[in-house]
């Protein structure tokens, strides 16, 4: 029987993906790939990178850029600290390299954002370079493959997992070897309804032989989810909204997001700053999950009929309603917007 990587090798060139279009690509649009591919399917990430790259088709562009076209190319992406990282990881490569993408595998990791998967990925595609990756993808294939226990982000079943990715990687053909394991975790050994028919190293997968492909790898332990509730105030006057743009860190950080604020808030916020509301309605609650909370919104509709000196006091813009959907935005906001495009002003 062949090795498990010859094996890897000889079905991607058949078999796996050869179309996405950062393949082949330079190091710099490898590694925007490679972020925006945390977290995120590639179907949905497909075309934010290629809006991303045709605004900022290198480094020098991408660095050259505000924080604020930055994110507003990232906005409804989600992980909006992948964006932040990209720009940081720009300006530093343009300071510290000379423009010019760091090729050793150390200096990538001292980067924003980058770890040892990632800078591993950017080494092995770009450069051919024999470094072994750990994504989601992998991690559930070679826990099948190799029967291994346990949940794959705990510490040593990471560990172990880590160990078991170098020693099979092969002595050459880093680069194919290593989007023959993406494309298996994507394509074949899937989360859900795995096609082991097709997998090219199905003879001695261990799951498959012992019949656990539906419980390996472990689930992750669960707990429960902390609740939350806000109250966005969608503050319009006319054809206009204001929006507030969040602090640089945590949720939704540098953001535009309507005023948030708690139950029972509502009447104090308007009358602290000023506001006279000609109608209030409020609009249909719904939520919106984060990695370690869910956050319960309800929306309330305030057409005013004056509008205070608000910006100067608190970061806050008036923007039209059309001139806002492009500005950097949450996956919420933005929603909320484009349910108010299809309200007419007045109704």
């Amino acid at each position: 029987m062949q090795h498990f990587s010859e094996r890897l090798i000889r079905w991607q060139k058949q078999h796996g993906r050869h179309d996405l279009p950062w393949q082949g690509e330079s190091a710099y649009r490898i590694w925007l790939s490679e972020i925006m591919l945390q977290q995120t399917q590639v179907a949905t990430v497909i075309p934010y990178y290629l809006r991303f790259v045709a605004s900022f088709s290198d480094i020098a562009a991408l660095a050259a850029a505000t924080e604020e076209q930055v994110l507003a190319h990232w906005s409804g992406l989600g992980y909006y600290a992948r964006g932040r990282n990209l720009h940081k990881t720009a300006k530093l490569i343009m300071e510290r390299h000379g423009g010019e993408f760091p090729h050793d595998f150390e200096q990538l990791l001292a980067l924003p954002g980058i770890g040892r998967s990632t800078a591993a990925a950017i080494c092995a595609l770009a450069w051919n370079e024999r470094c072994a990756i750990l994504d989601g993808n992998v991690k559930r294939v070679l826990a099948r493959h190799r029967g291994v226990e346990g949940w794959t982000g705990g510490r040593q079943t990471e560990q172990q997992l880590w160990a078991l990715a170098e020693s099979l990687l092969p002595e050459r053909s880093a680069d194919i070897y290593t989007q023959a394991l993406m494309d298996l975790g994507a394509m074949v050994c899937t989360r859900s309804r795995p096609q082991c028919a097709a997998c090219p190293v199905r003879e001695d997968c261990v799951a498959l032989s012992s019949s656990r492909v539906d419980q390996l790898p472990a689930a992750r332990p669960r707990k429960t989810v902390p609740e939350r509730e806000a109250t966005f105030l969608l503050l319009l006057q006319g054809e206009e909204i204001m929006l507030e743009r969040r602090p640089p860190h945590g949720v939704w950080g540098g953001l535009w997001c309507m005023p948030q604020i708690q139950a029972g808030e509502e009447g104090a916020y308007l009358s602290r700053h000023g506001f006279r509301v000609g109608r209030r309605v409020e609009l249909a609650a719904f939520s919106h999950t984060f990695t370690h909370f869910r956050l319960h919104i309800r929306p309330v509709l305030l057409e005013l009929q004056n509008r205070p000196l608000l910006a100067e006091q608190s970061g806050a813009e008036w923007m039209k309603r059309e001139d806002a959907l492009h500005a950097a935005l949450p996956s919420p906001v933005r929603r909320l917007l484009r349910d108010l495009q299809q309200r007419p002003v007045g109704d």
